[in-house]
């Protein structure tokens, strides 16, 4: 398993983690096989999605902020349940195809990291199956 860190700048965000994933597969010498992106933080996500255009990410948070608003009427200690619920509608994991030591993704997909309680220090947790 190999692990990222990524700190985070904003209560809610979405970075794009492609090129760290790029990295990490030729670091390791990964050829063919799959790659597991995971985060084990209940008030964040990993997703795949247009990564040519930013208003993409900027339309995505917005409807997410608007979808799911910090409400004063949940019960949550933390005052952070807006952030939970975010997190599981998007996921903790993707999975990707690697190929000849590259990611296999659409022409203008991306892999973003989502914030939804920061500024925090997070990790993200790569596992290849493969050759």
């Amino acid at each position: 398993m190999v692990e990222l860190n990524i700190s985070t700048t904003a209560k809610i965000r979405m970075a794009d983690i492609t090129r760290l994933l790029e990295d990490a597969v030729i670091q390791n010498g990964w050829e063919d096989g799959i790659l597991t992106v995971f985060t084990p933080h209940t008030t964040a996500a990993v997703t795949i999605n247009e990564n040519a255009d930013l208003d993409v990410q900027r339309d995505m948070t917005a409807f997410m902020n608007k979808l799911v608003p910090d409400e004063a009427y949940f019960r949550h200690s933390e005052g952070n349940s807006d952030a939970h619920i975010k997190s599981s509608l998007f996921g903790c994991s993707e999975t990707v195809i690697v190929e000849n030591s590259r990611l296999v993704l659409g022409t203008w997909q991306g892999v973003y990291f989502c914030e939804f309680d920061g500024p925090r220090h997070r990790k993200v947790w790569l596992k290849f199956i493969g050759k």
